[in-house]
């Protein structure tokens, strides 16, 4: 994804990034008996779908950065259960959920295991072109030495597993055979790119899965995956019972966004939050910024991509007088030539937009704590 498409992809990403940050903010204003609230959230679904589909194509393309995290494989399902039923067609398609009340935690990023979801339920769809029931199952799975399951070879362990199973028109063995090549498609043309079961491989694979299916004409199709178990996270808990707000802080933050309503989302974000943010539209007034004010800047928040100086140069040029100054990027144009010419250095750490104000104020808390995972 090059050039304009690319470009594309950076202005639609800045706009992702206010619309659903904006209405995070709202929904945190509005009481929860308040009228608004479900339109509200009506809102913020849709743009994280849109989110969703933008990061399908930037994951296909390998160019989407990854942010892997211990998540619910359950509250996945749950969330996309109004989406899912609107994509298959309620009139002609049942929609079943089996979930595992206990299911374990596991490792991966939230967005990309949607998207895993919605190729899979889109395949199933297009399989019962009369209609059908599709049934989505989750599972806590151990494995011992036998290691097989069905189709799916896999090493002793404990596994999540997630089974998508449709009673459409199934597969022969040739079919199965070539499933998940890129463009590979028994739809007639013009009506499938024959990229959604390579991009659940490419994905699955990426998150340490193993991905199989099980199928024969006449008798439906089931894919299952497997994915590793992760061992939960702690929270810190107060003596009250109350997890910490680990979120806040009183830290000062330049802050560098060429990007008008970007830059007031989270200039609004941070201070809410307890934070002084310095404000700077690009390098020049970072610069200066950096050379009066008096006290600590523990933090430069820039986006990568702007004109006359890029981030990368504005933390080299800070980091003369600062040298103990933490860098957080972010960047909704994860494809420009920058980052595979060295300017963004491994190590650095990294948010893509759109990003949702809880994940930024989480991750600027864990540079400043220097807890964060660092993006390679």
């Amino acid at each position: 994804m090059d050039g304009l498409p690319g470009g594309v992809a950076h202005d639609f990403n800045n706009l992702l990034t206010v619309i659903r940050g904006y209405t995070e903010l709202i929904i945190q204003r509005l009481a929860p008996g308040d009228p608004s609230l479900p339109d509200m959230q009506e809102v913020k679904k849709a743009a994280d779908r849109a989110a969703g589909l933008t990061g399908q194509l930037l994951a296909f393309s390998r160019r989407q950065f990854v942010a892997p995290k211990i998540v619910d494989l359950n509250a996945i399902v749950l969330n996309m259960d109004g989406m899912l039923r609107r994509l298959i067609g309620e009139d002609l398609i049942e929609l079943y959920t089996d979930l595992d009340q206990q299911i374990w935690p596991m490792r991966a990023d939230a967005g990309q295991i949607e998207q895993v979801i919605m190729n899979l339920a889109v395949n199933a769809r297009d399989a019962m072109p009369t209609g059908g029931r599709l049934t989505i199952e989750t599972r806590n799975v151990t494995i011992g030495e036998e290691g097989r399951q069905g189709t799916v070879i896999l090493e002793a362990g404990a596994y999540i597993r997630l089974a998508v199973r449709d009673s459409g028109q199934g597969m022969s063995e040739e079919v199965q055979g070539h499933l998940f090549e890129p463009f590979f498609t028994t739809k007639e043309t013009g009506k499938g790119t024959g990229l959604g079961l390579s991009t659940v491989y490419g994905i699955v694979k990426h998150s340490g899965g193993v991905i199989g299916v099980d199928s024969q004409p006449g008798q439906g199709t089931t894919f299952k995956i497997f994915f590793p178990k992760a061992e939960p996270v702690e929270q810190t808990v107060a003596d009250g019972g109350t997890i910490i707000d680990q979120a806040r802080g009183r830290e000062t933050i330049l802050l560098v966004e060429d990007d008008p309503a970007v830059r007031g989302l989270v200039d609004e974000a941070l201070r809410l939050k307890g934070y002084e943010v310095l404000i700077a539209r690009h390098g020049i007034e970072a610069l200066l910024a950096g050379a009066k004010h008096l006290g600590p800047i523990h933090l430069l928040l820039t986006d990568v991509v702007m004109p006359q100086m890029s981030g990368p140069e504005i933390a080299e040029q800070l980091a003369i007088a600062r040298p103990a100054l933490k860098v957080m990027y972010m960047s909704g144009y994860p494809d420009h030539p920058i980052f595979s010419k060295g300017g963004v250095k491994a190590g650095t750490v990294f948010l893509q937009k759109p990003f949702t104000m809880g994940a930024l104020t989480q991750k600027v808390r864990e540079v400043l704590d220097g807890s964060a995972m660092r993006q390679t």
